[in-house]
This record gives C-alpha cells, structure tokens and sequence, in this order.
C-alpha cells in the first residue's frame, strides 16, 4: 500500500507462544540481553530486544534480509519476518494486547518500556527505534481506553489467581509462599497480595532479595534452606527462580504432603503449585502426588483461549483501531526518517562545501582571518540556500505519503542519480 511506504526500512523478527511451548521459546531466548544488543548495534543503524515468558522479537532500522542474514550467521533461525507497514501494524498489535497469550494484558507495555531503556543503555537504539517503541506504546494505551479489550482477568497473574480461587473455593485466610522473585512471580504475587490472605511468605536464594520482596508485598522473608517446610505451611506456591535445575522434587515434595493431614483427614490438605520458571523449578512427577495441583504457563493456555473468545469482539475492534493507528504511525516514522535523511544530506553537503572552501582558500592570501571568516560564511549561506528549496519538498512529499518521490530527490541530489517523475492524471 502507497499509504504505508517506509523512507527507511524497518524490520521485526518474531517467535511467539502460538507457535511454540515454554520449553522450545525459552531456546530461543538470549540469555545476555546486552551482549546481543553491543553485537546488533555494530551491523544495525538500531537494534531492540523484547523477551517476555511468551514471545521474543527483535526490532531492527534495516532490511528484512539484512536480518535474517544476521540471524542466520548467529545461528537462529525459525523466526517470523515482518517487513516495512507489516513490521509497524505487528508492533501495534503486540502493544494493543492482541497477540497476547492473556489477550488484553497491560504488562506488554511495561515490557516494551524495559526493551526501550536496554536498548539506549546498550546505546542501540536510535530515532527510528525509539519512535516506534513510543509510537505503539501510546496507540496500545488508546486502544485500551477505547475498547474493553483489557477488563476482566488480563494477565497471567490474574489467571492464575483465578485458578487457584477455583480449586480452594476461596483465598481467605490462605498462606502463599514465593519461591524466587522474577517478573512473573511478582504479577502473581501482587494478584493474590490484593486478597484476603492470612500469611505471604519469601524465599530465595539470597535471603537479602527475600528480605526486599517480602517489604515490597507486606511478607515475611524466609531462608532457602526452609522450603519444604514453608511448602507444608502453604495454601499455594510461586515458583519463579533463575535455578538452572529443578529445585522442588517429587521425593521431598511426597514427604512434606503426608505432613499436611488434619486429624482424620482422609488425604492431605491441597497445595496449589504455580511454577513460571524457566527452566523449570517443579519436577514433573509432583503431579501424581495427592493434593497436588501443579501448573505451569503451558498450563493456563487453555484458560488463555476462553479468555480470548470472551474478548473476540473486542479484539475485531482493537484490529479496526491498529488500521487507524498504522496510518498516523506511518507519517510519524516517516517524519522521523527525514529527519535522519536531511541530516544525512547536510553532512554530504559540508564535506563538498569544506573541500571547496579550502580549495579556494589556497588560491587566496589566507594571512588575514578575515578573508577566511568571508568565505568560510559565503559557502556556509550558499549551501543553506541552496539547499532549502530541497528540503522543503523533501518534507512536502513525505506529509503526501510520497515516499518514493522524496527518496529519489536524496539520491538524485547525494547520488547524481536521474530523477523521472510519473505524470498523474
């Protein structure tokens, strides 16, 4: 489409929680986000990762095939090309909610902020990206506001709540106890922490980030060495640690359940296990234990899917709105990359208008500054002259959408490249 032609390429490659589980997305995950962005920023003029539980895309100011070629020389392949308009409208739509596995979510956009803030530390970022990056989070927090797309349970926090409320009837008077303190287990945590709970317990490797979780969420902090006995305490456990191994086995888990019986009790209390670890922090076989009620992310997709036929009409709307939005994305980002391309063309423009200075200066008696200072500003004001007329139609045709036109009168300018202009009826 004419209305959604790009001054400058724009390209995302993406791989999401439609195509692939936890345990095949999270090989596909960079483990050093800022190696791999001081890698990108020396082959790309802007590079932005986004990693979240479910999906990983990596943004990028060059071509499709620029990309893949990179990808390719650092051995990942599988990922989804998204190109130019197609590149904008899928950034729309990931911070509009709709590709989210909790469609609706708001996390999305807090996770785009994150990427943005990594990506200027890593100084890999540049206009273009940050443009884009900003751009979408404004269109994703309009759409929110002018659709019902993010009501109800949107998050993976929420849906896990509803899980467990589901299971135990009611979270009042319940203990929960979190095990390591990531992202995702922190949602959850604020979920449950807004119920009426009797008791939130912290643990984690090192107690002093225990100690800091526990303040942030009005917890107690808990030494790693009491786990298990913080388990037969519990109603439900968040399991979110970096651990590189399973830290909750089937063995010790057996062992603290058969210490949860009531007098009397026929089986064991139940305990809710919500494991959002990557890798995994919960050894599978707990799921045959009695009492047991293990879930992973995996496992709150198929929740996830109820939640999206709830939102399919809302989600047709939020699709009409991305359209809407694409239109005055697209003029953003091409304002933008004039910006760059004049840029460009004033710094082509100085190296000819510095040689050509220095050229006549030696010709001339160059003893007295003043002679210098003359000329130094006659090729300055000729140069901004000439120049002017250029950039004003440069600018005009790019409000008019006509990108092809504005990037041919750049090349035919730097490039001495000829210019042929189609006659429109």
């Amino acid at each position: 489409m004419q209305d959604t032609e790009l001054l400058t390429p724009i390209t995302i490659a993406g791989i999401d929680h439609t195509i692939l589980d936890q345990t095949q997305l999270a090989e596909y995950q960079f483990e050093d986000e800022v190696s791999f962005l001081t890698n990108a920023k020396e082959h790309f003029k802007g590079a932005l990762l986004l990693q979240t539980c479910n999906r990983v895309e990596i943004l990028v100011h060059d071509t499709g095939a620029a990309l893949s070629n990179y990808l390719h020389s650092i051995g990942r392949t599988g990922f989804t090309i998204y190109e130019g308009g197609d590149a904008l409208r899928h950034l729309l739509a990931l911070a509009a909610g709709t590709k989210s596995m909790i469609v609706g979510e708001d996390q999305i956009l807090g996770q785009l902020k994150r990427a943005l803030l990594i990506a200027n530390k890593c100084h890999a970022a540049d206009s273009i990206i940050d443009i884009c990056i900003n751009t979408a989070i404004h269109a994703g927090v309009g759409i929110r506001t002018a659709t019902q797309i993010n009501r109800g349970a949107i998050s993976i926090g929420s849906i896990a709540v509803q899980l467990a409320e589901e299971l135990l009837g009611s979270l009042d008077n319940r203990n929960i106890l979190v095990v390591g303190g990531g992202e995702m287990g922190m949602l959850v945590t604020q979920a449950l922490a807004k119920k009426n709970l009797r008791a939130i317990y912290v643990t984690n490797r090192t107690y002093n980030h225990a100690v800091e979780l526990a303040q942030e969420i009005g917890g107690r902090a808990m030494r790693m060495d009491q786990l298990y006995h913080c388990i037969s305490l519990s109603d439900v456990v968040i399991s979110c640690t970096s651990a590189p191994h399973t830290i909750i086995t089937e063995k010790l888990l057996t062992i603290t359940m058969n210490e949860r019986f009531w007098p009397l009790d026929p089986e064991p209390r139940k305990l809710i296990l919500i494991d959002i670890a990557q890798p995994r922090d919960t050894e599978n076989a707990c799921r045959k234990i009695p009492g047991v009620h293990l879930f992973t992310i995996d496992d709150l997709r198929t929740l996830a899917k109820e939640n999206m036929k709830r939102r399919e009409n809302e989600i047709t709307h939020a699709d009409e709105l991305i359209e809407q939005y694409l239109l005055k994305f697209v003029r953003h980002y091409n304002r933008t990359a004039a910006d760059e391309l004049i840029a460009e063309l004033y710094t082509w423009a100085e190296s000819i208008r510095v040689r050509e200075r220095d050229k006549t200066l030696e010709k001339l008696d160059c003893s007295n500054p003043q002679t210098f200072a003359v000329i130094d500003d006659l090729t300055r004001v000729l140069t901004k002259k000439l120049l002017a007329d250029a950039t004003l139609s440069i600018r005009a045709n790019i409000e008019c959408a006509n990108v092809t036109t504005a990037r041919k009168l750049i090349d035919a300018i730097t490039h001495g490249e000829r210019v042929c202009f189609l006659k429109h009826d």
